[in-house]
């Protein structure tokens, strides 16, 4: 399946073609009850790539999904979101005893047309997770979703009128806020595992500050930082912005000035050799930086040890 071409879903009607599902009673958005997932005529693994949103509440599915090289099995209520060009992969289990249950919300760019939310959707970050960054809700929380997604469905099948859309979109926005808090949650209730990031990229960016990777490479990227934790850009900066108040990019800057404290204060460097090998091309750059975070110019700081 890894060199598998991604099947492209262009619309929700050819997504309900596929998965063998009645015809979507609006081309641009729709709800789907996952029991029909039993109909569903893909019997081999696939990757798939949508040119539509997708928000599911799954549990108990026949099915495993990959994003990337991790691969997820919803046993239990989980979320995920999906925004148009991602890949990723699915594969039915035809011997599951599982019964699927819970929803897909479909909702194609064009619905969202000028609206408020066309632009605002894309600051809900969580539709750049991976699939194994899903959210895990409580049973209240789920209840909330169900809610939500209910008074969706309820209007997805009333007749289509000039409120519609508006009523439709309104509720989405909930829904999507609702998730955004239930992240934020997630992030501090679990500890463990976040402790685990913290410990992990700590010890990253200590090896990295350590070798010639800085006078080489020059500062490590957050897609480095990224692809050494195995998360996803976005949710790594969500849970430290969360659990520490400081984004990646800060925790990058925060190790530089530590070491660059360090250089100042222990070595007779000069300031231009110290940025050097802290992976600065230009030491005006490093000093701007540098009295930046610390409202002091790297010489202030040397002479205040004198």
């Amino acid at each position: 399946m890894a060199n598998q071409p991604p099947c492209r879903i262009k619309t929700i009607g050819q997504y309900h073609q596929i998965l063998g599902l009645p015809k979507p009673e609006h081309p641009l958005v729709s709800i789907v009850n996952l029991a029909s997932f039993k109909q569903a005529t893909i019997k081999e693994p696939l990757n798939l790539m949508y040119d539509f949103y997708c928000l599911s509440l799954k549990r108990d599915v026949n099915f495993k999904q990959k994003y990337g090289q991790q691969e997820y099995d919803f046993d239990e209520g989980v979320m995920c979101f999906l925004s148009p060009g991602q890949v990723f992969g699915i594969d039915f289990d035809e011997n599951s005893k599982l019964k699927p249950s819970g929803w897909m919300f479909l909702i194609h760019p064009d619905f969202l047309w000028n609206t408020p939310l066309a632009k605002k959707i894309r600051q809900y970050e969580y539709f750049d997770y991976s699939v194994n960054e899903a959210l895990c809700l409580s049973e209240k929380e789920e209840r909330i979703v169900i809610g939500i997604i209910k008074n969706i469905e309820e209007e997805y099948h009333t007749n289509i009128d000039k409120l519609s859309q508006d009523i439709i979109i309104a509720q989405l926005e909930v829904l999507l806020n609702y998730c955004e808090r239930f992240y934020q949650r997630q992030f501090i209730t679990r500890k463990i595992s976040n402790h685990k990031i913290l410990d992990s990229l700590e010890n990253i960016l200590n090896k990295y500050f350590d070798n010639d990777d800085l006078i080489k490479d020059g500062l490590p990227t957050v897609q480095y930082i990224s692809e050494r934790l195995n998360v996803s850009p976005n949710y790594l900066r969500g849970l430290l912005k969360t659990i520490t108040g400081l984004n990646t990019q800060q925790h990058i800057h925060e190790k530089l000035i530590q070491r660059a404290k360090e250089k100042l204060s222990t070595t007779n460097l000069s300031v231009s050799e110290i940025a050097y090998e802290l992976g600065f091309e230009h030491s005006q750059s490093f000093s701007k930086l540098f009295k930046t975070k610390t409202k002091l110019s790297p010489l202030e700081f040397r002479q205040s040890f004198n």
